[in-house]
């Protein structure tokens, strides 16, 4: 969803202001910046950078840990049958 300003603090979410979001964030951005220095992902093309260990759980945002996958793809919870999440 986007904010209505992103400078007025009442329409921002308190968490996206976090230390924590923040770094995560900033994790996010370096790897997006990597693919695109090597070619493999552009601006506006539909694809995620996807860190095959979640940086939550200690990944790293080295070469080895990233791939290109889909948007639809990277942006969802693998489920089980009865649609909770595994």
């Amino acid at each position: 969803m986007p904010y209505k300003d992103m400078n007025d603090r009442d329409t921002y979410p308190a968490y996206d202001q976090t230390e924590k979001a923040k770094k995560a964030r900033a994790e996010r951005n370096k790897a997006r910046r990597q693919m695109m220095a090597a070619g493999k992902v552009q601006k506006g093309d539909g694809k995620d950078v996807h860190h095959k260990t979640p940086l939550s759980k200690g990944g790293k945002t080295s070469p080895g840990n990233l791939a290109v996958v889909p948007a639809s793809k990277n942006r969802t919870f693998k489920r089980n049958k009865d649609h909770s999440m595994k």
